[in-house]
């Protein structure tokens, strides 16, 4: 339970990181679309090797597919309600809804008594970052304080955390079919919010450049996953 504990926070402290790195100063717009393109390059290989591909692995397609579709399905509507309130918010929903099943996953390898996988641990770490960092960028324009930011991330990065101990608690009694159900939903969130706010938001800010970043934050991460 203490790993579960002590990878969970390292995991989520990104978000917290990330957050007070764009509220340190005035970021310019490029680099912070730049940013973003990395991280997004992060998130599509997770996509790809950490949660479907293993998610596939462990169950098949099907599990896989209705996880998908959930949470393809569960952004797209969460993120409507929200989209009025503008200031980051799509970036921080998208950071919430991959990350709690992320970070599930997480722990569940670890009850199991699975090292660590240096891939998932970076793919989370590396895209949280720039997810938070343009979230915050954002948020900051629209609140009152910068507090007020921080403490949206906190109480994010502290439900993803709770997630990697709520996996290692329930590893037990979870099939393999609900474990690639969880990294389904976690991709099908990931791929609507890439694809609605976290890509168009980068290319607005960063142009043609962004392809590359991108191309760049998956080779990385995809390394990662490959290497671990």
């Amino acid at each position: 339970m203490a790993a579960a504990i002590g990878w969970g926070a390292l995991a989520a402290s990104s978000l917290v990181i990330g957050a007070f790195v764009g509220l340190a100063r005035q970021w310019p717009r490029k680099l912070i679309g730049l940013v973003l393109g990395f991280g997004a390059g992060a998130l599509i290989s997770a996509v790809s090797f950490e949660l479907f591909g293993e998610g596939v692995r462990l169950a098949g397609g099907v599990p896989v597919a209705i996880g998908l579709g959930v949470g393809a399905i569960t952004y797209f509507v969460a993120a409507g309600r929200v989209a009025s309130m503008g200031g980051g918010t799509a970036l921080a929903l998208g950071a919430f809804l991959d990350g709690i099943p992320e970070q599930m996953v997480l722990g569940i390898g670890l009850a199991g008594g699975q090292s660590v996988s240096a891939g998932l641990l970076a793919a989370i770490f590396v895209s949280n970052l720039p997810e938070a960092i343009g979230g915050s960028t954002d948020m900051k324009r629209h609140m009152h304080t910068e507090k007020q930011v921080i403490l949206n991330w906190l109480w994010i990065a502290g439900f993803c955390a709770i997630a990697t101990v709520i996996g290692y608690a329930i590893a037990d009694i979870a099939s393999n079919d609900l474990r690639a159900g969880i990294n389904g939903f976690a991709a099908g969130a990931l791929i609507v919010m890439l694809v609605d706010s976290m890509i168009p938001e980068a290319t607005e800010q960063a142009g043609r450049t962004t392809g590359l970043v991108t191309t760049l934050g998956f080779a990385v991460a995809a390394g990662l996953s490959i290497a671990g």
